[in-house]
């Protein structure tokens, strides 16, 4: 975690960072709107207004949600999507140079606030992100989704049929007895992250060592599991759209050891307080954002091969929140 007082030497390093995504202090709105439900708002107006977002499908799905409604409201936005990192994004928002994003309460829990033990119900996760960032960063939490993209583990659903495996208790033990029967294919990140593998393999007494592992891509654990040759188990993110279109099935975390991962808007604290109304317009859609709608919206992305900019305006449309522009 880099403290704030630190950042006066990092914004040479940013600035290569956000030039490297293309953006350089901001690039257009991908696609126009008009308003729907969400109307100009004249405390908007004009306002300039700098969306973030990471550099995978959900994110730059979420921050161009974002961008739509807040266009819509009259806003001035600027896109800065697609920043490579948990920490780029968040050393952006930290120097004021990203105004609001998308972010996950497990990631400002464990990652930007340094807490080890994630606190298992959802809101009070939520609660203690949203007060310890304000003091200590003068960062602000608003607009928790029900959407909660943690991590989990899958299996294809012959492989779950054939091993009886449906829960994390039921992996520890099939991978006890045979290790190779419980051959598995983990991200980079998660092979070391305490919220992935090392303290997984704590919680449910898996001896990490007999473990038959496979480090690969992230992007590569899906069809790898789905073919079951490679590996017959993986780790994922929870909405991720190859889940369901391949039929994978999520082992139950029936321990809750997995950190809770909300969906919810951060915005650089003097951005929050001038403009109240954005967490307004925001809110009703951080709650329609259920892990049934922003799964399918990433399947539309990585499996149909869809824009994210088009998912994210069509489904705003469809929702009736803003018109094509």
């Amino acid at each position: 975690m880099r403290k704030s007082r630190w950042l006066h030497g990092l914004i040479p390093v940013l600035a290569v960072v956000l030039a490297g995504c293309g953006l350089q202090s901001g690039g257009s709105v991908p696609l126009p709107v008009g308003p729907g439900s969400i109307t100009p708002v004249p405390e908007l107006d004009g306002v300039a207004v700098t969306v973030g977002s990471k550099d995978f499908t959900e994110a730059n799905i979420l921050g161009y949600l974002i961008e739509f409604a807040l266009t819509a409201a009259g806003a001035n936005v600027r896109d800065l999507t697609n920043i490579q990192g948990s920490n780029s994004l968040r050393d952006a928002q930290l120097n004021g140079q990203i105004d609001i994003a998308y972010d996950y309460t497990g990631t400002g829990w464990i990652n930007y606030l340094g807490n080890e033990t994630p606190e298992p119900d959802e809101r009070k996760q939520f609660d203690l992100v949203r007060d310890a960032d304000r003091a200590q960063h003068d960062m602000v939490w608003a607009a928790m989704a029900p959407m909660n993209n943690t991590y989990a583990l899958v299996t294809s659903r012959r492989t779950a049929e054939e091993t009886g495996v449906r829960t994390l208790s039921d992996y520890a033990k099939l991978l006890a007895a045979d290790p190779a029967a419980a051959a598995t294919c983990v991200g980079t990140e998660f092979n070391v992250r305490p919220d992935g593998y090392p303290g997984l393999a704590q919680k449910y007494g898996i001896d990490a060592g007999r473990a038959q592992k496979q480090i690969v891509q992230d992007a590569l654990v899906y069809q790898a599991t789905a073919d079951a040759k490679q590996c017959r188990f993986g780790s994922v993110a929870a909405t991720d759209g190859r889940i369901p279109a391949l039929d994978l099935v999520l082992l139950e975390d029936d321990k809750g050891f997995f950190p809770k991962y909300n969906a919810a808007l951060v915005m650089y604290g003097p951005f929050a307080d001038a403009n109240p109304r954005v967490v307004d317009i925001m809110a009703p859609i951080s709650a329609r954002l259920t892990n049934e709608v922003i799964t399918e919206l990433n399947r539309q992305v990585d499996i149909d091969g869809r824009e994210p900019a088009d998912v994210a305006r069509d489904w705003m449309i469809a929702e009736g929140l803003v018109t094509a522009g």
